[in-house]
């Protein structure tokens, strides 16, 4: 992405903070990230990635839009029921900024699909809601060494985790080594529609400070949001000797 005195005005905000500046401002350009999942999460995330400028993003989402997910999905209209969500969502991400190169998969990320699809993105953003793709978007990520920030919401609660799988350190399934008997999403349980907005915002966060290159990031860490209680608690994830992906070695 071109940088010309308008961008400098539309961002300026941010170029006059000092962790970011000109130069953090051009590695945002430059920086490609892909959102597996556009629902509760994958919407203000996005949201926030195109207005803070990241120059090409990479949308993968298979479903149409439902009336039910109105109250939480914030970049469709009702008039947008039964209309692809990837989309959709180009539409609404291109108004944000036009600058920007977006890509989109009408498509289920499969073990077949998922290689060429995250292979040209710097970090990759899941926001699934099953255990299945969250195991496949992890192991896959881990062998191509990619960064994997990922979030989970449910009821009233929610859970962001970053894995840098460029270092040693754990995995998903060291924190979570077989999924439950019992599926737990917003399918099942129901969602609190301002944690969807909460825990997307977090993942635009630390997609933005792992772009910059900002400390104290949230590698192999884990933030549990709890919005009854309005409160935050940061957990360390570490290394299972016995993790299905060998995080040990």
């Amino acid at each position: 992405m071109d940088f010309n005195f308008k961008d400098f005005k539309r961002f300026e905000k941010q170029i006059i903070l000092k962790n970011i500046g000109i130069r953090g401002q051009k590695r945002i350009f430059k920086s490609r990230v892909l959102i597996i999942g556009v629902g509760g999460l994958g919407c203000p995330l996005l949201t926030y990635l195109a207005a803070s400028g990241v120059g090409t993003l990479g949308i993968v989402d298979y479903d149409r839009i439902e009336l039910s997910n109105l109250n939480r999905q914030t970049l469709f209209l009702a008039n947008d029921v039964g209309k692809f969500k990837v989309n959709q969502a180009k539409i609404y991400i291109s108004k944000i900024n036009r600058k920007i190169k977006i890509k989109t998969y009408k498509k289920k990320i499969t073990p077949t699909n998922i290689n060429p699809i995250i292979k040209s993105f710097d970090i990759i953003c899941d926001g699934t809601d099953n255990y299945d793709t969250r195991y496949l978007i992890n192991d896959q990520c881990k062998k191509n060494k990619k960064i994997l920030i990922s979030a989970a919401i449910s009821k009233f609660e929610g859970h962001l985790y970053k894995f840098n799988f460029s270092k040693r350190g754990s995995c998903y399934r060291c924190f979570m080594p077989e999924k439950p008997t019992l599926q737990n999403d917003c399918q099942t349980d129901g969602i609190f529609s301002p944690v969807a907005g909460v825990l997307g915002s977090l993942q635009a966060n630390e997609v933005l400070k792992t772009i910059l290159g900002l400390e104290n990031d949230l590698s192999n860490e884990m933030i549990i949001f709890d919005s009854m209680q309005t409160h935050f608690r940061r957990v360390k994830l570490s290394i299972n000797p016995n993790c299905k992906n060998k995080c040990r070695k």
